[in-house]
């Protein structure tokens, strides 16, 4: 029986096993990317809670608290996530990695700075906490988090070249 051309557009299961296939390692490594990110994140706010209360210091607890997070974030993204990539010396790694966390925390005050002061001097709506809380941590959050995987993937901790 030939297939007719109703049958021969239809998406069959082979399509999708082998579209899943070569998504597999992509999917992989963004759950793995988003485990490691979610304890750091944790980390970060208790640590940054703990090092306040006892200093009284925001701005020095939030720097302690960011930099200790991040090197855990590199040390779980290096040995975990992108661990079959190939080593390109841990002092190249870390420095690039250390300059594309920047970047993102610039991507994530860019997001509440544009919402709360030039957006919000014509809503003030929009320079509310719930709406700094949207801007920053979950919009800001989300496109630094996507900057960051990309960026990781490309420059940090690439793929071995033949």
């Amino acid at each position: 029986m030939t297939p007719t051309p109703a049958t021969a557009t239809r998406p069959s299961g082979q399509f999708l096993v082998a579209l899943r296939r070569r998504f597999d390692v992509l999917l992989r490594e963004v759950g793995k990317f988003g485990v490691v990110g979610a304890i750091c994140y944790v980390i970060d706010a208790a640590l940054f809670n703990v090092i306040r209360d006892q200093t009284g210091q925001p701005i020095f607890a939030t720097t302690v608290s960011g930099l200790i997070a991040m090197t855990v974030a590199f040390v779980g993204n290096r040995f975990w996530t992108w661990r079959d990539r190939d080593r390109s010396g841990l002092t190249r790694e870390y420095l690039l990695y250390f300059v594309i966390n920047l970047i993102g925390v610039l991507i994530g005050i860019a997001c509440l700075g544009i919402t709360h002061y030039w957006l919000g001097s014509m809503w003030p709506v929009l320079a509310s906490s719930l709406a700094d809380n949207i801007s920053g941590k979950f919009i800001g959050v989300g496109l630094a988090s996507l900057f960051r995987f990309w960026a990781y993937r490309r420059y940090v901790f690439r793929v071995a070249t033949a």
